[in-house]
């Protein structure tokens, strides 16, 4: 069983309501202020979730150095109240960032959701054509 601290349970709220403010955010027609809220209660988050040395080390490896500065720079756009250009570049980032991550979503989604159709565009998404 994993342990999960509180420092973690916290991490995971804060991430949570980052996540809702930048939808919201989005929803309100890119409202700048809630952008720049929503980026970094999800910064400060994912700090308390898996630690401040592990958040640095993940966002400045030599291969994620495009990713990060596409993600990082489109936060500062939208703290500079530029919230349509800072959101394209956050997401250009985000997807450049958590590239890796993906497959295994799709495999996870694919497994929990019992749908059938569901199932197979995830298999093909993931890039695999076992039935397993």
């Amino acid at each position: 069983m994993i342990s999960i601290t509180e420092w973690q349970k916290i991490g995971v709220g804060i991430t949570g309501f980052g996540i809702f403010f930048i939808l919201f955010g989005t929803l309100l027609y890119f409202d700048s202020v809630l952008l720049a809220f929503g980026n970094l209660l999800f910064l400060t988050g994912l700090s308390f979730i898996i630690g401040l040395r592990k958040t640095f080390q993940f966002f400045f490896q030599r291969h994620k150095l495009k990713g990060t500065s596409f993600f990082l720079g489109g936060v500062v756009v939208v703290l500079l109240r530029w919230p349509l250009l800072g959101m394209f570049l956050e997401t250009y980032g985000f997807f450049s960032l958590f590239k890796g991550f993906f497959p295994v979503a799709f495999v996870f989604l694919g497994n929990v959701c019992n749908i059938p159709f569901l199932g197979a565009l995830f298999r093909r998404l993931q890039g695999t054509s076992s039935m397993v």
